[in-house]
């Protein structure tokens, strides 16, 4: 797809899927618009571009929607690939182990964290899901060991696909009662590396007081505290 013009992107500030895309269309270089959703009264626009699941993240490309963000990562990694770097390998082998680990994060991460975040504070589901997340963290530092990034030396698919629950942390952190950086010190160290030497990731990630202050709105909405 030649070109990036007519690109908008339906995202929430505090969305870790949403965010990811950010992270790939900054890498690559690849102008687009933002679009804000308020995600307790959706838009008409993000409802008749997402009908089935009617979530963010949304891309739109000349008016065409591609949804759920792993689709949408790979769709820009294809219709952009003469714009800056590839988020996927060239090695068929490498890709399919990129993809792997950036399925088991969601397939992990994000049944845990509601648990944390989406109960009453001191709820057994908290504990629950702190000890489930623990697993799914630690197995991820397993995999990524002494690399500086998951795929090596420098920010692949992988990595945007985790990198950007890190700023979810702190809040996991308050409501849950532990440190990742104490039990996870490597995967947190990989999270700051992130930021610090790809400004795609930085200029992309909400700051965690904000998300804190964003799910406190959001537990308090719905009764929690």
């Amino acid at each position: 797809m030649e070109g990036s013009k007519g690109v908008v992107l339906l995202n929430c500030f505090v969305s870790p899927f949403g965010n990811r895309v950010r992270i790939a269309l900054t890498k690559k270089g690849v102008e687009h618009e933002v679009t804000s959703e308020n995600m307790v009264q959706k838009s008409a626009l993000l409802l008749a571009s997402n009908p089935v699941h009617g979530k963010v993240p949304v891309l739109l490309v000349a008016g065409k929607p591609v949804c759920e963000s792993q689709v949408i990562l790979e769709f820009i990694d294809e219709a952009f690939s003469t714009t800056g770097e590839q988020l996927l390998p060239t090695d068929p082998y490498a890709r399919a182990q990129a993809r792997f680990w950036a399925a088991y994060v969601d397939a992990k991460i994000p049944a845990c964290a509601p648990k944390i975040w989406q109960s009453p504070k001191g709820a057994p589901a908290v504990e629950e899901g702190k000890k489930e997340m623990l697993v799914a963290l630690k197995t991820l530092e397993a995999e990524l060991g002494d690399k500086p990034y998951f795929a090596g030396e420098s920010l692949g698919f992988a990595d945007v696909a985790l990198v950007t629950f890190a700023p979810w942390f702190l809040t996991y952190e308050r409501l849950a009662g532990f440190s990742i950086a104490e039990e996870c010190p490597v995967l947190t160290a990989w999270a700051a590396r992130c930021a610090e030497e790809n400004e795609c990731v930085s200029k992309s990630l909400p700051d965690p007081e904000a998300v804190f202050q964003f799910v406190g709105g959001m537990r308090k909405h719905f009764g929690l505290e």
